[in-house]
């Protein structure tokens, strides 16, 4: 099982703040540094504001050497198709092709008119969703020298050069995520290399697993793509200590563990991955909230990790 740490910096978080924790993480050891994309706080006063998803990222290219960095996820309504995809491919390159790309339809309105943000309804979100991922990869894929036309409802490209080209070949991983029973596991299955279920149960993500890789035998597809999840970490050496971060938090331990969280001690957790790891997935995001308590990154990299073979 790979460990990913998981911010969500809308919650009051600075650049130097994430820089810190992705950094640190680098050093531990854990798989990937990603955030979420978001604009507007759900709880609290947000301070000191929001940061971008991919102007952090960007710096994090830089200032990380191994750690993969990625969004979970950018919102399509956010930016064009276009100006998305250049984005992406530049952070790629800035960090030697380490970018993974998690692209959803967007769903927090309040942030929406918070920021000015168009907010269509949920099927509309959805459409655009669809033509975003085939323009991205459209983009990134199509041979240097050919150009890219693409002739949707909502976005039209023509004759673009489809440049930059992202270091990575044939192009960054794509990460599509959700609980939907229809168009999710379908747009996984056309365009995804990873699927996550996030805050789902060990009980649950079986069944949205299995929604990911039907869909994928149903267009062909030979190999589905792989499945993680995403769980909130509260992780502590006893009992004390886990409701002392708990608390940090404005959380309670007994919600987070029903939740499917990777909650108590470090043999809990353990516990806990594994039976995520039984579900199918093989790759899961620890979501920290708190993130000027390194002590509990470093607990998970020596406590947690080492058990999971």
């Amino acid at each position: 099982m790979r460990l990913v740490i998981f911010t969500e910096p809308q919650q009051g978080a600075s650049y130097n703040d994430l820089r810190r924790v992705a950094q640190f993480a680098e050093e531990a050891g854990f798989d990937g540094f990603f955030r979420s994309d978001h604009y507007l706080t759900m709880g609290g006063d947000g301070l000191p504001g929001p940061t971008d998803a991919w102007v952090t990222l960007a710096g994090l290219a830089v200032q990380t050497s191994r750690i993969r960095l990625g969004t979970l996820v950018t919102s399509a309504t956010f930016r064009l198709p276009g100006p998305l995809a250049i984005a992406a491919a530049q952070v790629d390159a800035m960090s030697g092709g380490r970018v993974e790309l998690g692209l959803g339809g967007g769903w927090f309105e309040r942030e929406h008119a918070a920021y000015g943000i168009p907010f269509p309804p949920v099927g509309e979100r959805f459409d655009r969703l669809t033509e975003q991922l085939e323009i991205v990869t459209g983009l990134w894929t199509t041979p240097s020298g050919t150009p890219y036309t693409f002739g949707g409802k909502h976005y039209q490209v023509t004759d673009s050069p489809g440049l930059p080209k992202p270091v990575q070949s044939p192009r960054p991983p794509i990460i599509v995520g959700g609980h939907g029973k229809k168009r999710t596991p379908d747009l996984a299955a056309r365009f995804a290399d990873e699927f996550n279920t996030p805050f789902a149960t060990p009980a649950d993500v079986p069944v949205l697993f299995d929604r990911v890789r039907q869909a994928a035998a149903a267009i062909g597809r030979a190999e589905p793509p792989m499945c993680s999840s995403a769980v909130v970490l509260c992780c502590g050496r006893d009992d004390a200590e886990v409701r002392r971060r708990a608390a940090a938090i404005g959380r309670d331990v007994d919600e987070m563990r029903a939740a499917g969280g990777a909650v108590g001690t470090p043999d809990e957790v353990v516990e806990t991955i594994g039976r995520y790891a039984q579900a199918g997935a093989g790759r899961l995001y620890l979501q920290t909230l708190d993130l000027a308590d390194l002590h509990h990154l470093e607990l998970v990299a020596t406590a947690v990790a080492p058990q999971l073979g």
